[in-house]
């Protein structure tokens, strides 16, 4: 399927490894034009090497910090006009409410919603200005369904993806479409150190351990970054202009509401 996006400009924030260079990669090879960002230019090269491997594609590379104004700021220097805006960004430590700082909660709504909804709110009108728009934000799947330990993560993505939905009603009318993409475990370098720590204390095998944390879900194994990458692409296309303000779990099956 072509999804119409060919020549489009899309920025992938927190693009240098794991979901956000999936996301980066399945747009370049439908012809996007692909700014990636982070905050480490080595880091970025390297990534922009794996994309032109992978789909033959140049990209740009913008070095900022998504958590600061400054670094949202030379992301849009450089795109000042995007058709896509994938947003992503690292998420805050785990811990019960009892061990979190005021500092903690700070961070947390700062990094996983205020920053994001900056970038919404500095491109959405003229994404809506020229007819065509699709933002994306990587949040979690433990949103819909947490665990006591994710309270930071939780709590701050949720705001991010209820102004997503609001924000959709002003939008979706000139083909600017916001949704939300909630990833279960995939195999990305945060869940590496889960699957070490659970290698080091059942003292198994690294690949032992990634086969124990997939089996947890009803798939029986870990997603591949490269499914979720395609999927965001979707949602990026021009055939998917009718849909906005959702909130789709990329788990596995793990999900186990109704909504």
């Amino acid at each position: 399927m072509d999804l119409g996006i060919a020549g489009r400009r899309a920025i992938i924030c927190a693009s240098s490894k794991g979901l956000g260079l999936a996301c980066a990669t399945s747009l370049a090879r439908e012809g996007a034009v692909v700014w990636i960002n982070g905050r480490d230019d080595g880091r970025l090269q390297s990534a922009a090497q794996s994309i032109f491997e992978a789909t033959g594609a140049t990209v740009r590379r913008v070095v900022g910090d998504m958590n600061t104004a400054d670094g949202r700021a030379a992301v849009l220097a450089a795109c000042p006009d995007p058709d896509i805006l994938i947003n992503n960004n690292h998420g805050p430590r785990n811990g019960h409410q009892e061990e979190l700082s005021d500092e903690d909660w700070l961070s947390a709504v700062n990094n996983n919603m205020l920053s994001p909804i900056a970038m919404i709110r500095a491109v959405a009108g003229g994404m809506r200005a020229r007819g065509f728009g699709r933002i994306v934000n990587i949040t979690s799947a433990q949103v819909k369904s947490p665990t006591v330990d994710m309270g930071l993560s939780v709590a701050a993505r949720a705001g991010l993806m209820a102004l997503a939905k609001a924000a959709q009603f002003d939008t979706v009318a000139e083909n600017v479409t916001i949704n939300n993409l909630l990833p279960g475990p995939f195999r990305t370098d945060r869940l590496a150190g889960l699957a070490q720590r659970r290698a080091a204390s059942e003292n198994i095998d690294i690949e032992e351990a990634y086969r124990r944390i997939g089996q947890r879900g009803p798939a029986g194994r870990i997603g591949d970054p490269a499914e979720f990458g395609d999927a965001c692409a979707f949602l990026c296309s021009a055939q998917a202009g009718y849909i906005s303000g959702q909130s789709l779990a990329i788990d596995g099956g793990a999900y186990r509401g109704l909504f």
